[in-house]
């Protein structure tokens, strides 16, 4: 089943055309990235998505609703978690999330999702003693509150150090073993990487690419790379034909679209030489690698 289908979606401001003709479903329970610089429309697309923007053209159904005409119940069945939420500061933690949930039919435990944010030792401070990091999690108990069937999060882990990403990364893993649908927007390669059930790469809103991150990386990207210590009393000039070869003192790294064939042609050198090769790795190319060679020129208009 289906949470969100997109047919030719189209958004224009006169003469520029910032969504043109997108399609794409994104799946119950499923957490779906939506990738691309900076003008290349993934904003306009979400916000039409969350029922704030009009589109010009095209069909878009969310839930089982059109957004552009929902109301109340639809809007109530959906958390956002905003880059940046206007809130009073004055407020503290407990009683922004109180005053929140008392908008929602379906309201979870105060203090629980407090908890579940990590913000349990925040509970009584006043918003404006927050940190940045501190804040998103306010922003995502507060998108949450509702207990949504789909939720919308874009860049949510900005400003949050390496530790508290992991652990907002471990939150939405737990919403999706929850069975809840996410449309998520980041410009962290490694964080769509490690969420993304699947991923939209979108360009001057119009879509160049579209799967999971492993299928992305095996249809986008040709070489992969080997690399490795030579041993002892080897020179690389003693090494086997293994194609565009670059070394740096001990360290040999070459460039394949033969994995399987250099990686056995090199292990079966090593093995007839009797030598140990230290090191040796097999890397494909990273989901960055493959958005930095899809977006190209794109760039951040």
């Amino acid at each position: 089943m289906s949470a969100i289908v997109v047919t030719d979606l189209r958004k224009d401001y006169g003469p520029l055309a910032a969504v043109d003709g997108l399609s794409f479903d994104v799946r119950e329970g499923e957490c779906f990235c939506v990738l691309g610089p900076n003008g290349a429309g993934k904003t306009t697309t979400v916000e039409i998505l969350e029922g704030h923007r009009d589109r010009t053209g095209g069909e878009v159904e969310v839930l089982g609703f059109d957004p552009g005409s929902s109301g109340r119940e639809f809007r109530e069945r959906i958390g956002i978690v905003l880059q940046e939420a206007g809130v009073d500061d004055e407020f503290t933690v407990r009683e922004l999330v109180t005053l929140y949930r008392g908008m929602y039919p379906r309201r979870r435990d105060v203090d629980e999702l407090i908890e579940l944010v990590g913000l349990a030792d925040k509970a009584e401070a006043r918003v404006k003693t927050l940190s940045g990091g501190q804040r998103r999690r306010l922003d995502l108990a507060l998108g949450l509150v509702g207990d949504p069937e789909l939720l919308f999060l874009d860049e949510p882990t900005t400003g949050f150090d390496p530790s508290a990403r992991r652990k907002a990364w471990k939150l939405v893993d737990n919403l999706k073993e929850l069975g809840k649908t996410i449309v998520l927007t980041t410009h962290y390669m490694d964080e769509a990487q490690h969420l993304a059930d699947r991923l939209a790469i979108i360009a001057k809103g119009r879509m160049i690419a579209m799967g999971t991150p492993d299928e992305l990386s095996e249809q986008h990207s040709d070489d992969a790379l080997i690399s490795f210590r030579l041993p002892a009393g080897v020179t690389a000039g003693d090494l086997p034909a293994l194609g565009s070869v670059q070394v740096d003192g001990p360290q040999v790294t070459t460039r394949t679209r033969t994995a399987t064939a250099t990686l056995t042609t090199l292990t079966r050198w090593a093995t007839d030489r009797g030598v140990e090769l230290e090191s040796l790795r097999l890397a494909q190319p990273t989901l960055e690698d493959v958005y930095l060679r899809l977006i190209g020129g794109a760039g951040d208009g």
